[in-house]
């Protein structure tokens, strides 16, 4: 059974002046999905993200969060939504303690609940030696640990990140990157990145938006999927000719990379690897290697924008 929908937005449109920056945008999150918003610079994600979040008024258009209508039930959907914007709303003059006891009065956390929160909070955002630390004294990595804090203190079913790991060294972007994987699995998660690598690590589906329309919806395996040829590169320490392997049944193009690597094609429907290396087994060509072709998601992600 389909686990049940968190978010749900249909039909957006959004303009600044005469040019339109979300143009008829529908999209939908369940529980326990992350869902990456990719797109160049300017695609309208962070409009987007702040549409969804209740923190910018679109011009037409649904948005339904936890069941909630986010125009006319605005307080009961925005108690359902965590968001951290681009630039995290940290008070940097505050104790970490004190700004998220604060975040949780401002979402009306009922004061016998607070405490509890803090400890999970801190917890699932490895905060818990920073709760006297001011907030301004801290690392870059570890303010962004505070900005999602600020965001889930409160348990939303949804939660909003704007570019979560933007300005992170390696270290840093690989727990933020683990953090949102935790939250992912047991709440909903969606976030815009222009990262390639953050949505094959941690998102379940893709929507790319380009110039604020959506041009592809579904999930990350299908987008590594979309337009790959059929094929795979082997290595052959004593290769036979280039017309024996071109013989084999259902291969379409055989490329020679090397004297000893060679790229295989063949139809989509069939698979003349194992045939290939029951051959090299019975005539000495010393197979030594055999890897499936699989498409980077820039080359995707360049052709989906480009074809648009």
């Amino acid at each position: 059974m389909a686990a049940p929908i968190t978010l749900s937005a249909r039909n957006l449109h959004h303009q600044y002046g005469q040019r339109e920056i979300i143009c008829d945008v529908s999209l939908e999150l369940r529980r326990g999905q992350v869902l990456g918003l990719l797109g160049h610079n300017g695609a309208g994600k962070s409009t987007l993200l702040q549409a969804l979040a209740g923190a910018l008024t679109i011009h037409s258009g649904q948005i339904e969060i936890g069941g909630f209508d986010l125009q006319q039930h605005a307080q009961e959907a925005k108690s359902c939504i965590g968001f951290l914007p681009e630039t995290p709303p940290l008070y940097r003059e505050m104790r970490v303690d004190d700004y998220l006891i604060f975040v949780a009065k401002l979402h009306r956390m009922k004061p016998a609940h607070i405490a509890d929160a803090l400890a999970q909070t801190k917890q699932k955002c490895g905060l818990q030696e920073c709760g006297k630390h001011i907030i301004g004294t801290l690392s870059k990595g570890y303010q962004q640990r505070v900005g999602i804090a600020q965001a889930i203190i409160h348990q939303p079913q949804v939660i909003i990140l704007d570019e979560p790991t933007v300005g992170l060294d390696p270290t840093q972007i690989k727990e933020i990157r683990t953090l949102i994987r935790e939250l992912g699995n047991v709440d909903s998660v969606i976030l815009s990145t222009h990262l390639l690598s953050e949505v094959e690590n941690i998102c379940d589906r893709v929507e790319i938006l380009h110039h604020g329309k959506l041009i592809f919806s579904d999930s990350s395996t299908a987008m590594q999927q979309h337009g790959m040829q059929s094929g795979f590169i082997v290595t052959l320490l004593a290769p036979p000719n280039m017309n024996v392997l071109q013989a084999l049944d259902s291969v379409t193009q055989v490329e020679q990379l090397s004297p000893t690597q060679f790229k295989i094609l063949h139809a989509a429907e069939t698979d003349p690897s194992a045939a290939l290396l029951a051959l090299a087994a019975q005539n000495g060509w010393q197979a030594q290697q055999l890897t499936p072709l699989k498409a980077r998601l820039e080359d995707v992600f360049s052709q989906l924008t480009q074809n648009s």
